[in-house]
């Protein structure tokens, strides 16, 4: 079976999802170009948990994970079967704690994606959240522990934002970011390019500008168990590489 690709989405605003837009005309490409997966592994950052969570129902619900938004987003609907198996496979391989949990289904941060991926919504789907309590270097190794999952037709997808801070957001820079927002995507870009994963791993040693791109992890974790999961081999594709509104930065990632 061809090894499938590891995908790292900077998904942004949930109204990506009812929108056709630059970025989710690249969602959409990325579809197009890879092989259609048997299932998609999907690692949100909207699932932050304690603890390490998996979906392993049969069918999962869209989650409206978000507020205030216009009545049309919370008509989106993308409600999946589940992979029972591969789930009970995951938590084999994730060699830390980790548990069942189906009060959760496919929140916004995968679903908005996936409706431009997969619009006929025809492929198994289930999340693994991600343990607020573990450091940067254990969603790393997960990633790592989940790899094999490639040679089964499993596509491991993770969806955050690199640069991530809502506190700082400037409704005036609709296209635009700071100088720092720049800084700290190049700087993860640059050492995705050399291979350099460690350096990702220890985000925090870039002191201010980690600070301000990541004043909480949640966004930029997904990106470590991508990272994780990609193989020396594997040849690395970047996508919407820009930032917007100041503080959030769109640039994704395709390693096949």
């Amino acid at each position: 079976m061809e090894k499938m690709p590891v995908l790292f989405i900077g998904h942004g605003s949930p109204m990506n999802a009812i929108e056709d837009n630059k970025y989710t005309k690249q969602w959409k490409n990325i579809a197009n170009k890879i092989l259609k997966p048997k299932v998609i592994l999907s690692i949100s950052a909207h699932w932050y948990t304690h603890n390490t969570r998996i979906n392993n129902d049969e069918k999962l619900k869209t989650i409206y994970d978000m507020y205030g938004f216009p009545q049309e987003l919370y008509e989106v609907k993308y409600d999946t079967i589940g992979s029972p198996k591969i789930a009970e496979l995951s938590k084999e391989l994730i060699l830390k704690k980790s548990k069942f949990d189906n009060s959760w289904g496919i929140d916004h941060g995968t679903w908005s994606v996936l409706i431009h991926m997969y619009p006929n919504v025809d492929i198994p789907v289930f999340q693994i959240s991600i343990d607020a309590d573990a450091p940067a270097i254990e969603h790393y190794k997960i990633g790592k522990q989940l790899k094999s999952l490639r040679n089964q037709g499993v596509l491991l997808f993770s969806t955050g934002n690199i640069v991530h801070n809502l506190r700082l957001v400037d409704w005036n820079m609709s296209d635009k970011g700071y100088d720092w927002a720049y800084k700290f995507d190049d700087f993860v870009f640059d050492n995705i390019m050399n291979k350099n994963y460690e350096d990702i791993v220890n985000y925090k040693n870039q002191k201010d500008i980690a600070r301000l791109a990541i004043p909480t992890p949640d966004h930029f974790y997904p990106l470590l168990y991508s990272l994780g999961a990609v193989d020396d081999d594997d040849k690395v594709s970047v996508y919407n590489k820009s930032c917007e509104l100041g503080s959030l930065s769109m640039t994704s990632y395709l390693w096949e």
